[in-house]
Formats: structure tokens, sequence, C-alpha cells
């Protein structure tokens, strides 16, 4: 009897700290974001690149690629922190974050991010026959130019399958920020079962956090297959 009511009193606490909850997500929803799009802006140039340029400019940016796919995202992030010139800024007034370690965090994972999204957009680039290129240069395109209005289109496009996956990826590498102090979402939930009492709520608030997590992916994840559906690529007109 003793350890349902001990169970019933960890579940209140969790609902009584609905909001630290809320902040977490948000700031995981938020460094997300920030990562990804941080991904997107170096992850597809570096596609084009290792497709379109020359050697003395792919070969360096291939092996960046390689270095940063190579390398734990917790040992860039702890290193971007120390190693970077970011001064303190505070924190964030409605997420309540710190901005150093979030602008810290967002680099490190959009990079790590812009490895991977890179090799998805060159997959996605090669994926499109090549006399659609010959087509765009021969109606007096400059190559920047027929990869802007003719290759970019299609190749976003393509790409959705392995956003997903990169997507899901980042999702969950935002808890590596826990190791910087980021008021994210793993780190709000330990310091909830920190608080002296409340040890035994660890299994309810990582179960919390868990259902958390899986909710942002499963839904991300089904907006994006829809997505896919409707801009998908016809067959045959690549």
């Amino acid at each position: 009897m003793e350890a349902i009511v001990l169970q019933s009193n960890d579940w209140a606490f969790i609902l009584a700290n609905w909001e630290q909850f809320a902040l977490g997500t948000a700031v995981t929803i938020l460094l997300t974001i920030t990562s990804l799009v941080v991904g997107f802006v170096a992850g597809f140039p570096a596609g084009a690149i290792e497709v379109y340029a020359p050697g003395w400019l792919r070969k360096p940016v291939s092996a960046a690629g390689v270095i940063l796919r190579g390398t734990p995202i917790v040992v860039l992030i702890v290193l971007f922190f120390f190693a970077l010139p970011i001064p303190q800024l505070g924190t964030f007034i409605i997420i309540d974050a710190k901005v150093d370690a979030f602008i810290v965090a967002t680099i490190a994972l959009g990079l790590r991010s812009a490895a991977y999204q890179a090799q998805v957009f060159r997959g996605a680039i090669q994926s499109i026959d090549e006399g659609q290129m010959e087509a765009a240069r021969s109606v007096g395109l400059s190559k920047f130019q027929a990869i802007r209005h003719v290759i970019f289109p299609q190749a976003i496009r393509r790409s959705v399958p392995g956003f997903q996956n990169e997507f899901t990826i980042v999702l969950k590498d935002t808890s590596i920020a826990f190791a910087i102090g980021l008021a994210e979402l793993l780190t709000r939930a330990e310091q909830l079962y920190l608080q002296p009492g409340h040890d035994t709520a660890v299994v309810e608030v990582i179960v919390t956090i868990s259902v958390i997590y899986f909710v942002l992916t499963f839904a991300t994840n089904r907006a994006l297959d829809r997505l896919e559906q409707r801009y998908a690529v016809p067959e045959g007109s690549g």
C-alpha cells in the first residue's frame, strides 16, 4: 500500500511541475529548429559543392564533413563551449535558458547536422538526370542559376525522406546540451528528481520526457510524410 501511495505522490509531483516540462520542451523544440536551419544553410551548399565544384574546393568540404560526422556530438558541444569566445549574455526571458549555452549548442548541432544534410542533398542532387543541367545551360542559364532554379527545387523535394531521419537525430541529440547546462528537457528533468525528497520520482520523470520526445518525433514525421506525398517529384521526371 505504501508503494502505491508513493507512486501516486510521484505522479502528483509530475503534474505539479508541468511548467518545467513545458519550458524544457520549448527549449528542445527551439534548439532543434535553429540547429536544423543552420544545418540546411550550410548543408545544401556543401552537398552541391561535393557534386559540382572543382577538386580544390570539393576535397576540403568533404574532409570537413567526414571530421564532423566522425566526432561525437558531446565532444563538439563541450569543445565549442570552452573554445568559442561567446560572452555570457544572460537568459531568455520566456524560456529561462542561458543564451550563450543555447548559441553554442546550436552551432555544434547545426554543423554536425550540416555534415549529414550535405550527404542527403548530395544524393538527392545526383539522383536528378544530368540532362536537366545540360538543358538548363543550353537555354542560357549559368551553372549557379541552373542549380538554383532547376536542381534545387527537385533536390529539396527528393531529400524529404532523408531529412526525416535527420530531424529525429537532431531532436534526440539536443539532450546532449545537458553537458553544458542548457535548460532543455533532460536538464530540467534531472533538476526535478534531484530535489530533496523526490528521488523516488526518477522513473516517472524519465517516462514523462520519453513520451514528450516520442510525441514530438511522431507528429513531425507524420507531417513530413504528408509533405513528401504532396510535393513528391513525379516518377519519370528525373
